[in-house]
């Protein structure tokens, strides 16, 4: 697997993801450029959001590198948000992205108009550095 873009120096203006000794590995891999999931060694199960235990069987699991492609499986268009910075952003889209690995992970579509966002749409993640070792993944349209 490659790293994928990480858009960096740009003000973060939104709450910033919290980390915890669980999910720590995935948000550093994020601002490497690489999305990561979790893999059970047990039972095969992949998963997210990430979490101490496998969800199918208990076991550990361990991280994995995400293709970066899937598919909109749903999505909502936030057309009203009061509160600071999100109401600059409106309208945008928040999303259900099925991975090409199987695990749905939830991110926000940008790069497109929020209406032209479709189910079944194939979308790519990159990233946004909110602050040094700490990504955040976004989805657009997959380049053909």
């Amino acid at each position: 697997m490659t790293s994928t873009e990480v858009v960096r120096g740009e003000e973060w203006l939104r709450p910033k993801p919290a980390k915890d000794p669980v999910s720590t590995p995935y948000w550093e891999a994020a601002a490497r450029g690489e999305l990561l999931i979790q893999h059970c060694p047990s039972c095969g199960n992949r998963q997210w959001y990430p979490r101490a235990v496998c969800t199918a069987c208990g076991e550990s699991p361990e991280w994995e590198q995400a293709s970066g492609r899937g598919t909109v499986h749903t999505f909502t268009i936030i057309r009203q948000n009061y509160a600071k910075p999100f109401r600059d952003l409106l309208p945008y889209v928040v999303a259900m992205i099925e991975l090409e690995e199987g695990p749905m992970v939830m991110g926000n579509v940008t790069d497109i108009e929020a209406d032209d966002v479709q189910i079944g749409m194939p979308v790519e993640v990159y990233m946004v550095e909110a602050e040094e070792g700490l990504g955040v993944p976004f989805w657009r349209p997959a380049k053909s």
